[in-house]
């Protein structure tokens, strides 16, 4: 089974809510990549995690990610390394769900087959594609299903209601319900009308619905955990990683397990 399914299923049965940390893969190395998520696991800091594959043209990440990407491609990061390093892991015991999100580029440069195969075969779980529109992305979804990976739709504040209803039909794993209309980035406050907004995308939902971008304090957390099935933060852990990047790996993991074991003490 999907480890995806299996972790908010067990969440379910705990009457908990997922904590899912966004990483940068590569920044400011893969050894610390790979020690940030060897950390989160024996440290129990996330339930899932969320893995970027640096690009050169982020579409919908502010500062913090994009300068996160260029530190990553600048010391080496591609796409094939990664996926190496998450498959020695994977051998190593890592078993957290890693969500891979992804521009679609890195995907069809390749070719669908031969990507979603590498990625399957390296212990992926699921793809975000945020620049793939739903209705291109038909192919995508059939590979992914055919080789048991959840295909992570996004939906957004301004989202029509005959798009969302279609999007949610087409959701697999959980859905990535964009907080506000705008970039990532951290916020001091959310959105009024996030309760209303989640509430309406888990009507129609098959999967657990996860909000994502801006949030990066407790009392965030504790909000939105009152109407989704998870919460997803990014840009405060890239921030974190940023200002430990000169520090050696370990040092760097523990600095991120510490600020996920505090932001996600509402849920626990």
């Amino acid at each position: 089974m999907n480890r995806i399914p299996a972790a908010f299923q067990r969440l379910r049965e705990g009457k908990r809510k997922a904590f899912m940390p966004f990483l940068s893969a590569g920044d400011p190395s893969l050894d610390a990549t790979a020690a940030v998520l060897s950390e989160l696991q024996a440290r129990r800091a996330a339930d899932l995690v969320e893995l970027g594959l640096p690009y050169s043209d982020p579409v919908a990440d502010g500062p913090t990610i994009q300068a996160s990407y260029t530190r990553a491609l600048s010391a080496g990061a591609r796409p094939g390394a990664i996926l190496q390093r998450l498959a020695r892991l994977r051998a190593d015991g890592f078993d957290l769900p890693v969500c891979l999100m992804t521009s679609y580029s890195l995907v069809y440069r390749p070719g669908v087959e031969e990507f979603v195969a590498r990625a399957a075969d390296s212990g992926v779980d699921g793809l975000i594609v945020p620049d793939l529109p739903l209705d291109e992305a038909g192919p995508l979804g059939d590979v992914l299903a055919r080789r048991d990976l959840a295909h992570v739709l996004l939906v957004a504040p301004t989202t029509p209601p005959d798009r969302l209803r279609r999007i949610l039909q087409h959701s697999t794993g959980f859905v990535y319900c964009v907080s506000v209309t705008g970039i990532t980035g951290q916020r001091e406050t959310m959105p009024k009308h996030l309760a209303d907004y989640v509430r309406r995308v888990k009507k129609g939902a098959k999967v657990p619905v996860c909000v994502g971008f801006g949030i990066s304090q407790p009392e965030h957390v504790a909000a939105v955990a009152k109407v989704a099935d998870g919460v997803i933060v990014g840009s405060a852990v890239v921030h974190t990683i940023a200002d430990h990047a000169a520090d050696p790996p370990e040092a760097i993991a523990r600095a991120v397990a510490d600020l996920c074991d505090r932001l996600a003490a509402p849920l626990r």
